[in-house]
């Protein structure tokens, strides 16, 4: 074989070297996890945790927007927290988000046509980040589609806020101007709505989750 004659089968080798590559899957991604009927990707419960944590020590910026992003099993939503109206309660939401305090927990309660409520590591719907904090939300307060708030013991103040936090699917809960407001949901409602499907409608007021809806990991943005 000539010199020439070498360098063309060598050349010639390259493209049927990239084309066995090809052939194996090389640099493809692996398959994204199957989502079921409801669109979530099945997990497990995640192990109960009594987490506690210092409060806050310092106020957000009343000039800036905060949003909270919740990457759940069954998609993600975005909180816009009110940090004008709840100055108190949206300082600790955004700590302990900061904190990992949300990651790893469940949708504990979620009654359809009502709200989902999150926010307790414990799942047993009475956990906190072991401190409080009260912002009386005004009286014109509605809890509206989207509307998050701040759930607290029927005992406590107008206002108390911990760490669980609840987001109305009904058209209006009908709930008077007792809970600290966080915020509203101006992202992924949708996703927020097909959660709101998961309850069993027998457990009443209850809420039984029929699947679990974790929050895997919040973020926060600051604009």
């Amino acid at each position: 074989m000539t010199l020439a004659a070498k360098r063309i089968a060598r050349l010639s080798a390259v493209p049927a070297l990239v084309l066995l590559l090809a052939a194996c899957g090389g640099g493809s991604k692996s398959a994204s996890p199957a989502r079921d009927a409801n669109g979530c990707i099945p997990v497990k419960s995640p192990a109960p945790n009594r987490r506690r944590e210092a409060p806050p020590t310092a106020a957000l910026v009343a000039s800036k927007t905060y949003d909270v992003t919740f990457h759940t099993n069954c998609g993600s939503f975005t909180i816009r927290l009110a940090n004008k109206t709840s100055p108190r309660t949206t300082a600790s939401f955004v700590s302990l988000t900061r904190k990992g305090f949300f990651d790893q927990t469940i949708f504990h309660r979620i009654v359809p046509g009502f709200v989902i409520q999150g926010g307790d590591p414990t799942a047993s719907g009475t956990g906190s980040p072991g401190y409080s904090t009260i912002d009386p939300p005004p009286a014109s307060t509605r809890y509206t589609l989207g509307v998050a708030a701040m759930a607290k013991a029927a005992g406590e103040r107008t206002g108390t806020a911990g760490s669980q936090f609840f987001i109305v699917t009904a058209a209006d809960a009908q709930l008077p101007p007792d809970y600290a407001l966080l915020g509203k949901v101006v992202r992924g409602l949708a996703v927020v709505k097909s959660i709101g499907k998961l309850g069993d409608a027998s457990s009443g007021n209850a809420g039984t989750p029929t699947e679990t809806v974790e929050i895997q990991k919040a973020t926060v943005h600051v604009s």
